[in-house]
């Protein structure tokens, strides 16, 4: 499997709620870092688990993915219906058919003010 693939395959299979399939796709050692929660997951095992247990009422829709070699961007929107929408960009890093390296930016779209002085500068989204 081509690494773009492997990570369109761990959207699916996240969305499909096949934890078994989601840990076939990561390196037992695999590192998956949240720097805007500041948290590091550690291990296939403790990824598989928080995405299994994590609060239901979510969908995954993949906007995009960029591949340079072993190394996939992905971007993705979650939403939930208790906690609203939900942006993911996220960058990986595949070697043999697996995960061993992520990189996840969570963010809630519209959460960061604009500061007034760009105001002449952009158009709201």
């Amino acid at each position: 499997m081509k690494p773009v693939e492997t990570v369109r395959a761990l959207w699916e299979r996240t969305q499909q709620r096949d934890w078994d399939g989601v840990g076939a796709l990561l390196a037992e050692d695999a590192v998956v870092e949240w720097p805007v929660s500041g948290e590091r997951i550690v291990g296939r095992d403790n990824y598989v688990r928080l995405n299994a247990e994590y609060p239901e009422g979510w969908t995954i829709r993949v906007l995009r993915l960029v591949a340079d070699g072993e190394e996939v961007v992905s971007e993705v929107e979650v939403p939930h219906e208790e906690s609203g929408l939900h942006r993911v960009a996220s960058f990986w890093t595949v070697r043999d058919g697996r995960i061993v390296r992520g990189r996840e930016y969570w963010s809630v779209p519209g959460s960061d003010e604009a500061p007034r002085w760009r105001a002449a500068y952009v158009q709201p989204m």
